[in-house]
């Protein structure tokens, strides 16, 4: 190659260089951004829980005594944790495959689902006693309360219905067919309505608890086999998200439809929201935790952490303090309490 024409390649070699030193000067770190990044939540304290080290469920917060009751779903166990003492004051045998728990104050018990035996269980909260056991339920699992007409609500995740006990005379009124099977059922306190997910019609349901009547079905697009549900009640908001492809559905209360989805761990299950942080936790099967906060009418995804077996979550809205129940670390289950690091 003659000299002037080598010379010519170098010349163009070298730009080429600095140009592309240049673009990937230009270009975000993701690498250098991640590693800075400040984890969504810090460990505040991990209590020990009782019982074998197996699978715990969903969890219910009674704000009023400071008490939360926990499902140790393969433990047949309903365990119960002072949030204040930070310790646990009791742990009920008893309850067969334990899957849905809820928390009613104002009536004075707790309503578990005791799936193994096809019932729901309602247990005082004073004696810790089981007063009744109401059924048959096919599969019971998420619980819900109307305090209008005093009914539980409550998911039969395979028998494709919502079940309905009066908590007056703890007897079975209805089995509402929704058409698929039941994800989660919450209560809307702002619509007076409940709310249920229908896994294969990939739709939410709302049932007038009074009636017992469906009276309305709304699409969850962009949502495959939705389940788990939380409310933004005072900002009629509704997450929702699907077991199939991993996403969560920002609803709008008021007219049912979907505002935006947003990618969440795989298989998500339980879902907590903050409403005065304005901070939404989903949980997954996976052990991936998203955390997001509300803005406006939209979430801002602010970060995720794994933890070994956190599909289940709750949130205390009076101290912000975050609750996972953790199957199994080194060997042992155990409560692990976190709260969130401030807003970046």
């Amino acid at each position: 190659m003659p000299t002037r024409a080598v010379h010519l390649s170098k010349v163009l070699t070298s730009a080429f260089m600095v140009f592309a030193m240049g673009l990937e000067a230009a270009r975000p770190s993701n690498i250098g951004s991640e590693s800075t990044k400040q984890a969504p939540l810090k460990k505040v304290a991990d209590v020990p829980m009782p019982g074998p080290a197996v699978r715990f469920d969903y969890q219910s917060l009674d704000a009023t005594q400071g008490r939360l009751y926990i499902a140790h779903m393969n433990a047949n166990q309903l365990v119960v944790f002072d949030t204040k003492k930070r310790e646990v004051v009791a742990n009920l045998d008893g309850f067969s495959r334990v899957h849905g728990v809820w928390a009613v104050p104002e009536l004075g018990k707790v309503y578990a689902s005791v799936t193994g035996e096809h019932k729901v269980a309602a247990v005082d909260m004073k004696t810790l006693q089981v007063l009744s056991r109401v059924g048959p339920i096919n599969y019971p699992d998420g619980i819900a309360y109307a305090p209008g007409p005093q009914r539980v609500f409550v998911s039969d995740e395979h028998g494709n219905v919502d079940a309905v006990i009066d908590t007056k005379t703890n007897s079975l009124l209805a089995s509402i067919p929704l058409g698929g099977g039941a994800g989660n059922t919450v209560y809307d306190s702002g619509s007076g309505h409940i709310l249920v997910a229908v896994h294969e019609k990939n739709e939410v349901v709302a049932i007038d608890p009074a009636s017992l009547r469906i009276i309305g079905r709304y699409p969850m697009t962009g949502v495959e086999s939705p389940h788990g549900i939380a409310l933004d009640e005072s900002g009629r908001l509704a997450f929702v998200v699907g077991e199939e492809n991993h996403m969560l559905a920002v609803v709008d209360l008021n007219t049912m439809k979907v505002l935006g989805t947003q990618p969440v761990g795989e298989d998500p299950d339980v879902l907590a929201f903050d409403p005065g942080l304005k901070r939404l936790y989903v949980s997954a099967e996976s052990g991936n935790v998203f955390v997001f906060r509300e803005v406006g009418k939209t979430l801002v995804h602010e970060g995720d952490i794994s933890i070994p077996h956190a599909h289940t979550v709750c949130v205390d809205p009076s101290t912000h303090l975050v609750y996972f129940p953790l199957e199994n670390i080194d060997g042992h289950p155990l409560l692990r309490i976190m709260e969130p690091t401030p807003t970046q």
